[in-house]
Parts: structure tokens; C-alpha cells; sequence
């Protein structure tokens, strides 16, 4: 099958997002400017940028298929990584996050960090593809530059050792996204779900250009607006492996949302993390970190 190319959806109130276009740890000032679009329609924004190329997402193979990833590349088509290239911090407390898998789906896709440009495939296990026992009810994905240290043990919750991804992000607004979209969000909890023994941060947060945006601060206004939210969360990532013979997975910090506070500081805590590894550090292992 031919490749396709979209524009990365952001936001349609957004202005810039920028793109280290490499090792922004280390000094690099070249930026790559993504293209701005809402998810039906494109409409390009000014950038103060160095470079100013679109960013598009390139569909390889079908989807649903083995052979399928999602490449984020420029416009000379020169792959980048939404990993490692799209920039984690907007200023005023704004995050990117990039859409894995949308609200209302359940194929469970995810960024393949193992794999140069870390595109987006869909999970493989035992030769097949991968799905849910039932439809996520939220839009799903990571948050760019930031990383889950496996040998680093979490003191606070129950001593369990990071997953060796990066944080996941569930975001809680109204609209279904699509996979490769790049929103800007705000974080408003955290829980922290232990899967088999790894600790994997689910950050809760909303899109800014959802209607309640502004209404939702904190994670006391998430109960406040999408009353019973969190406990849907919290059961639905509790309890997705059950139906496959597994045993559900657990909760640190009483079992309950942690506030923003404690959701900025995971951030802030993982996002150093991925500066250790993408300097070499830590040693990468299987990583890609391209």
C-alpha cells in the first residue's frame, strides 16, 4: 500500500509548537515548526522559528496490519521523532501530548520506541495484533521527552521501578482525536498504576481547546465537571487484563488521583530521566533513541 500523509492535528486555538530538531538537551538551537491544523481542516500559523517547515504524519502500510506505522517527518520529509524531537514544555504550565490511540477505539497502539524515528505501530504479542477487550473511553498517548528509568525505584510508591516508556497521558475532553494528533494540554492528576510490578504514570489532563478547559484546574475540579471521571480511569486500567486471564492491576498512593502538583513533578521528574538517557547517561538498551 502507498504511504498517505496528514498534517499532525494540534489544536485549532493553537499558534506554534516546536520541534528540537536534534538532541535538544544538548544545545542544539535549530527548531522545526509543525504545521497547525484542527482535525478536519489546516490552517497555517506564523512561527518565530528558525526553520519553518510543515510536519506531516506519514501512514505506512494498512492499518491493523503488522507492517503499519504512523512517521512524523518535515517537509522534506526527513523523518523526527515524537519522542525525542517534539518538545515536552510550552510554558505557562501547557505540555504537548501526542495521540496514540483515540478515545472510543480499541486497537492498542502505541509509539515504538524501539525502532528508529520511534513511529507509531500498532502492539504485537505472540505474532498478533493487539486490542483492548473493550473501547478506551478517552483519547491516549504519551508526553513527549520523558521517560519511565527502570532502575530507578519509586520510594513513595511501593518501591516500584519504572517501565521503560514514556508517561502515559489520558486526556478527558470531549473529542475523539486521531492517532498522530499533537495537542496542547494541561495536566490536572496522576495515578499511579503498578502493572506487574512497574510503576506507569497515567498524568490525567484536557486539550485546551475542550469547552471546560478552563473550568478544570486541579484534580478536585476534574470530580467537580466529569463527575465520576477518575474512578472510570482508575477502574478501566485497573481491571483491561482481566478478561486475558490476568490479574488486575494495582494502584499506589492510596489508590487515589494525586493533585497537579504531584502530576507536575512526575513530569519534571521523568522528563529528567529522558535528558540522562537521550545524553547516553544511562544506557539505552533496546531504546532508540534516533
Amino acid at each position: 500500500m502507498a504511504a498517505t500523509t496528514r498534517a499532525i492535528a494540534i489544536t485549532s486555538n493553537s499558534t506554534c509548537s516546536l520541534l528540537t530538531k536534534k538532541k535538544p538537551f544538548v544545545g542544539s538551537q535549530s527548531t522545526l515548526c509543525l504545521n497547525v491544523s484542527s482535525s478536519r481542516t489546516t490552517r497555517s500559523f506564523t512561527c518565530r522559528a528558525i526553520y519553518n517547515p510543515q510536519v506531516l504524519l506519514k501512514e505506512e502500510g494498512q492499518p491493523q496490519s503488522l507492517d503499519y506505522r504512523a512517521f512524523f517527518v518535515d517537509q522534506s520529509g526527513n523523518k523526527v521523532s515524537p519522542w525525542h524531537d517534539i518538545p515536552l514544555q510550552l510554558g505557562g504550565g501547557v505540555f504537548n501530548f501526542v495521540v496514540e490511540i483515540p478515545k472510543e477505539s480499541s486497537a492498542k497502539m502505541e509509539v515504538a520506541t524501539d525502532e528508529p524515528f520511534t513511529p507509531i505501530k500498532q502492539d504485537i504479542k505472540k505474532g498478533k495484533l493487539r486490542f483492548y477487550p473493550y473501547n478506551i473511553h478517552w483519547n491516549y498517548g504519551l508526553l513527549p521527552q520523558t521517560w519511565e528509568d527502570p532502575s530507578l525505584a519509586n520510594s513513595e510508591v511501593e518501591g516500584a521501578f519504572g517501565d521503560n516508556d514514556p508517561v502515559d497521558v489520558v486526556e478527558i475532553g470531549e473529542s475523539q482525536r486521531k492517532i498522530g494528533d499533537v495537542l496542547k494540554i494541561k495536566p490536572l492528576g496522576a495515578l499511579a498504576m503498578i502493572d506487574e510490578g512497574e510503576l506507569d504514570w497515567k498524568i490525567v489532563a484536557i486539550s485546551l481547546d475542550d469547552p471546560k478547559a478552563s473550568l478544570v484546574n486541579d484534580v478536585d475540579d476534574v470530580e467537580k465537571h466529569f463527575p465520576g471521571t477518575l474512578t472510570a480511569i482508575r477502574d478501566w486500567f485497573r481491571d483491561y487484563k482481566i478478561p486475558d486471564g490476568k490479574p488486575a492491576n494495582k494502584f499506589g498512593l492510596r489508590n487515589q488521583a494525586a493533585n497537579k502538583d504531584y502530576a507536575l513533578k512526575v513530569i519534571t521528574e521523568t522528563n529528567e530521566s529522558w535528558s540522562r538517557l537521550i545524553k547516553r547517561s544511562i544506557h539505552a538498551g533496546e531504546l532508540s533513541l534516533v
